[in-house]
């Protein structure tokens, strides 16, 4: 392909011009991509792990986060991702302490991350606040993505904290392009 030096006092800038060439190794699609969350609080049995059910999607535009039923993400598409998931556990009755709080990500039915908070008998709260960040690699078109989530209290259960105006607890993701 020849290059001809343009003059810029010969270039008219209200000209069209047909590219007929290939642009390779440019952009990318970070798709899918979605985010959801918690529109009222979910009770969870104490000491039982709960799949938090991420009701409200914010944005979901390939339709890869089931919402309604199964709760889980399922990007369709191979390659890396960027999950994020933040979920507020909370006693049911102010009263009780939290013990120990959890929230996993499961890939195909199986822990791949966990944030966790131990209590102890010094610093015991009523609450757990956990924010968990990880890149993954999805190999195969089927992987599915679900947040779980565990909290054992001195006395009563915990919920996973929802609201309909303020997301207390969330998940989304994205894919990340190399």
């Amino acid at each position: 392909m020849a290059i001809t030096k343009i003059q810029s006092e010969s270039l008219n800038l209200a000209d069209t011009y047909a590219f007929t060439g290939t642009v390779t190794g440019a952009g990318g699609d970070n798709k899918p991509v979605f985010s959801a969350y918690r529109s009222s609080n979910q009770l969870i049995s104490d000491a039982t792990i709960t799949k938090v059910q991420f009701n409200t999607e914010i944005y979901d535009g390939q339709n890869t986060y089931d919402n309604s039923t199964n709760y889980r993400f399922t990007p369709a598409s191979t390659g890396y991702y960027l999950i994020n998931a933040n979920v507020s556990l909370m006693s049911t009755v102010g009263a009780n302490l939290m013990i120990d709080n959890y929230i996993w990500l499961y890939e195909n039915g199986s822990q791949i991350a966990i944030s966790q908070n131990y209590g102890n008998s010094s610093s015991k709260d009523t609450w757990g606040q956990h924010n968990l960040s990880v890149i993954v690699h999805s190999d195969n078109v089927s992987d599915y993505y679900e947040i779980f989530a565990y909290g054992e209290v001195t006395s009563g259960d915990v919920h996973v904290a929802g609201n309909s105006t303020v997301q207390f607890s969330s998940f989304n993701a994205s894919k990340i392009i190399l």
